[in-house]
């Protein structure tokens, strides 16, 4: 079977779901059996989001082959399970270096190198790359951005000209509007979704397919009238109201067959509509998880998208233990000794969250102190388990002074110090030790447990520090275990304290892939310390 092409395309505003709505597409053709990825096509000229500040573009997402990526790759895998790659995240920034680069070379032999045809035939070549790499049935893209956008217009102009090779059959777009409700004259707007789609014709692509973002129902009335002035099939106009969960999505999205329509547009044979049989289970253990767990999250960005991953993973072992985890956010900057008790009151668990930089350490370094003394069950992450150590270094192993030298470099006790291979790096960007690596669980600590007594696991990391193991033999000494290992490098990746309910760090981070079907053991076996 030949590869078909779906491109996922925005217009009115950003933020309106685009990524949620590639994962459930995805997620509704998988379940019909087909090879499918989704892949995301960002129109800023950074290579990748991995040097963007959380509060500019959210969390950033670590595949397991080491690319620092958009947060919507997290909601393509936690779908449909997919292990995507760094060729399932492309930026202008990466499309013009290589471009640069092979004019460097000498590549494009003299020519003069313009958008049209060669940043646009290289964006082609990025669209079409998974394909080539394994057999695909359907290969879904999402644009970044809202049309209009400057810098969205090679993209644009790429999908334009690879519908027009690839032919009806083979490529196919659906757009994403939204549909304001205007409540001092209590009326659903159109106006915006018709000029979106007028820009997108403008731009010589008519969409198949539109879904129109709306907080307020739309009737009959207004889909129709939506697809006469935007050249649609009234059926192919298909609402995306507001929902208590994402997850709930891809079952509204199916309910109006959103993929038995693209498959209609592409001439293929629709056949039975799949039960979506353990996506369903989980939607209704959700709904009936009516007894709520509190959960803590110390950390300094105050955006729930910095921690987005966090907060899924959260949710998924929260389901599956029948219980609705409610986060809450703490900003570590305002912790101190004197309203830690206040700050932490009511919560039943503490995430440690990870993040880079000096603000907000003190107040991470008193809540593990708190926790840890006032045993609550609790969950550090990189930084957070970094922390963990260091306060544990100073509060039992008595160095007053110990510090990571990432905060303090000349510290005379760097329990946490830079890894050796880090120490002669430059550069910023894509440069951390970064992607899945293998690790070995020692025997009978609570994390070989809640593993399944797996002995072997192998995580995703992004980090350029490490605990010291100079002093993993002090730390041992007083209580602290060191409970997983890399087996090539040494390098701690775990630690936990034993005797108290469940106070486990991570080097690596576990929230990248806890999936919906398969929730992570590390945040089930948290969970339910939480609740117990």
């Amino acid at each position: 079977m030949e590869t078909r092409y779906i491109f996922i395309t925005g217009g009115v505003a950003s933020s309106l779901g685009k990524g949620i709505i590639s994962a459930s597409l995805g997620k509704l053709l998988q379940a019909r059996g087909y090879r499918i990825t989704i892949q995301k096509f960002d129109p800023y000229i950074n290579i990748d989001p991995g040097t963007l500040n959380p509060y500019e573009h959210g969390e950033c997402y670590v595949t397991a082959d080491g690319m620092e990526t958009d947060l919507d790759l997290g909601h393509y895998e936690r779908f449909t399970g997919i292990e995507t790659t760094r060729d399932n995240s492309v930026t202008t920034g990466r499309i013009y270096l290589s471009v640069i680069e092979r004019e460097r070379r000498g590549d494009y032999l003299g020519k003069t190198i313009q958008v049209v045809p060669h940043i646009t035939d290289e964006i082609k070549r990025r669209i079409q790359l998974n394909a080539t790499k394994q057999p695909l049935d359907f290969v879904i893209t999402e644009i970044g951005g809202t049309i209009g956008d400057i810098e969205s217009q090679p993209f644009l102009e790429a999908i334009r000209q690879l519908r027009w090779e690839l032919g009806r059959r083979r490529a196919l777009n659906v757009h994403l509007t939204y549909v304001p409700y205007l409540a001092a004259a209590g009326e659903l707007k159109t106006k915006p979704t018709q000029t979106s789609v007028k820009q997108l014709q403008g731009l010589g692509i008519q969409p198949e397919v539109l879904v129109l973002r709306t907080e307020h129902e739309l009737n009959d009335d207004i889909r129709a009238k939506v697809a006469h002035f935007c050249n649609v099939d009234v059926e192919a106009v298909i609402q995306s109201q507001d929902l208590p969960s994402i997850y709930e999505v891809p079952v509204n999205m199916q309910r109006q067959g959103l993929d038995s329509i693209c498959l209609r547009k592409m001439d293929m044979t629709v056949g039975p509509t799949p039960e979506l049989g353990p996506w369903r289970s989980f939607l209704e253990r959700r709904k009936n998880a009516t007894e709520i767990v509190h959960i803590g999250l110390v950390g300094k960005y105050d955006l729930q998208d910095a921690y987005k991953s966090i907060l899924e993973s959260l949710a998924h072992a929260g389901t599956y233990h029948d219980r609705k985890v409610k986060a809450t956010f703490i900003n570590s900057e305002h912790i101190t000794k004197d309203n830690v008790a206040e700050k932490l009151a009511g919560m039943s668990g503490i995430v440690i969250c990870p993040g880079f930089g000096q603000r907000g350490i003190d107040g991470k370094i008193i809540a593990a102190e708190y926790t840890r003394t006032h045993d609550i069950p609790t969950f550090g992450i990189c930084l957070g388990m970094q922390m963990m150590v260091v306060e544990y270094a100073r509060n039992v192993l008595g160095y007053a002074d110990a510090h990571s030298s990432e905060m303090v470099p000349q510290t005379p006790h760097n329990v946490i110090d830079m890894m050796e291979e880090q120490k002669t790096i430059t550069q910023m960007g894509g440069t951390m030790r970064l992607g899945a690596y293998e690790c070995e669980l020692v025997r009978d600590s609570r994390t070989w447990q809640a593993y399944g007594c797996e002995q072997l696991i192998r995580e995703r990391h992004r980090h350029r520090y490490e605990l010291n193991n100079r002093y993993k033999e002090e730390l041992e000494g007083h209580g602290m275990r060191c409970v997983g290992i890399n087996p090539a490098t040494e390098l701690v990746e775990i630690v936990e304290v034993p005797h108290l309910k469940w106070y486990i760090g991570t080097q690596f981070h576990p929230e990248y892939s806890s999936t919906v079907l398969h929730p992570h053991p590390l945040f089930m076996s948290f969970v339910k310390a939480c609740i117990g």
